[in-house]
């Protein structure tokens, strides 16, 4: 259920979207005052004068604006703003016109949000594809996960839409708590914690907190919770709030994981084995949550088997790729210390020979970038590969514990060493931090 409208709002600022959240306010009878801190536009007035709605212009009475219960401010007004800083100080709520215009709109679709460290997208879109076995359903596009794209996605939610799956990403303190009160969601979950965006969190410390925002509000507002079945820092997490209702995964509906190479193979209670497109075990713990929420929305078990089946990964996420003579597991889209620690050690448990790495520098880690990439490095050394590719600044620190490994500054010496040393009929893994962009290493893998 979304939060309750207030009795009594300001609007703070008065352009186009002020004046409409002003006479949306007086729509549903709900008493507004609008400040204008410059003149109004003469049709603006009329309209305010019109409505019935008290204003003010040239200034920014403080006194009336902290009497209302949320203020709704304009985009054009920034955080910096002396009124906007003294509302924060009082605790007064501040919604976008986006905000506000979504909580005031008739649709009925129950929210479901995600966020995390690592597996966001991967298991909003295992989610939604369960879900829409039975229902009529929305999910964000792409990676739309930030203070734009979360916005921008509520706003794409159709009137007969039952449920809708919202990522939302983060990088640093705040952010979901501003997207989590955009979307009013009634359901949520949390990947995991990991080492990702530590730079604008601060550590990890600060990731925890940050993506801790979203079980904040929904514990605040009985929103109901997912929790993964192994017990984690999300457990933890978990356990430091109240929460009014509860999902464990791999409860209503058990799957035992039966293989993970080349791609997940997991096997029901009726001992039925349901083959995935999906590599990896770290997978598995997300299509254990996709699963645990077809069944909280009555999903029967052979459809969210189905919906887990037919999920294809794109994007260049947990995707296989034929290359000339070599296949490919792409999995350029993102990368911290977390994901690659996981991705590297399952691709490096494969059957598959010989076994290629090309890996990229790992972005937004701060001061702790040295000693990330030096400590994946160490970590890579206890395999065995065939071949190791550096790209990228920081992974010259990896070169440590790997005097064997290829460095390239950047993916352009990358692309001109392929050009002179094809790769053939090899196993590649292929991963870093979206900033580098090296699925464009993939043309030069069918050489």
């Amino acid at each position: 259920m979304r939060a309750p409208l207030p009795h009594r709002i300001a609007v703070l600022g008065g352009g186009e979207s002020g004046i409409g959240a002003a006479l949306l306010a007086a729509h549903r009878g709900v008493p507004v005052f609008l400040s204008e801190g410059k003149s109004l536009g003469p049709g603006f007035r009329a309209e305010l004068e019109a409505a019935g709605i008290p204003f003010e212009e040239g200034q920014h009475s403080l006194d009336r604006l902290l009497a209302a219960e949320a203020v709704v401010k304009s985009p054009g007004i920034p955080p910096s703003h002396p009124a906007v800083v003294a509302l924060k100080e009082a605790g007064v709520p501040i919604w976008s016109d986006i905000e506000w215009f979504y909580r005031n709109c008739p649709r009925e679709a129950k929210i479901a949000a995600i966020t995390g460290s690592n597996g966001k997208t991967t298991t909003k879109e295992l989610i939604f594809s369960v879900l829409s076995q039975k229902y009529q359903c929305f999910a964000t596009a792409g990676n739309l996960n930030n203070h734009i794209g979360v916005p921008l996605s509520i706003l794409s939610i159709k009137p007969n839409d039952e449920i809708a799956v919202i990522e939302m990403g983060a990088n640093k303190q705040g952010d979901i708590k501003e997207l989590v009160d955009i979307a009013q969601p009634t359901h949520g979950l949390i990947t995991n914690i990991g080492k990702a965006h530590l730079e604008g969190f601060g550590g990890i410390e600060g990731v925890k907190k940050g993506k801790g925002e979203l079980f904040d509000f929904l514990a605040q507002n009985s929103s109901t919770v997912f929790l993964p079945e192994i017990k984690n820092v999300v457990h933890e997490m978990y356990a430091e709030r109240v929460f009014h209702h509860t999902i464990l995964a791999n409860q209503d509906m058990p799957i035992q994981l039966v293989a993970s190479t080349p791609t997940i193979i997991y096997q029901t209670t009726s001992e039925e084995k349901i083959t995935t497109q999906l590599p990896g075990f770290y997978n598995f713990e997300n299509i254990q949550m996709a699963i645990a929420i077809g069944k909280h929305f009555n999903l029967t078990d052979a459809a969210c088997n189905q919906g887990i089946a037919n999920y294809l990964p794109s994007n260049h996420r947990s995707q296989f790729i034929k290359s000339g003579s070599n296949q490919v597991l792409m999995d350029a889209y993102n990368a911290n210390p977390t994901s690659m620690h996981v991705a590297i050690s399952h691709f490096a448990g494969t059957p598959n020979d010989p076994k290629v790495l090309i890996l990229g520098d790992m972005y937004e880690l701060g001061e702790e970038s040295m000693k990330e990439h030096a400590d994946l490095g160490e970590l890579i050394s206890t395999f065995k590969f065939e071949k190791i590719l550096l790209v990228g600044e920081q992974m010259q620190h990896a070169l440590v514990h790997l005097p064997q490994a290829f460095y390239f500054p950047d993916k352009f010496g990358l692309h001109n060493w392929l050009q002179d040393n094809p790769i053939n009929n090899s196993f590649i893994l292929i991963k870093g931090s979206r900033g580098i962009q090296l699925e464009t290493v993939l043309p030069f893998l069918a050489i």
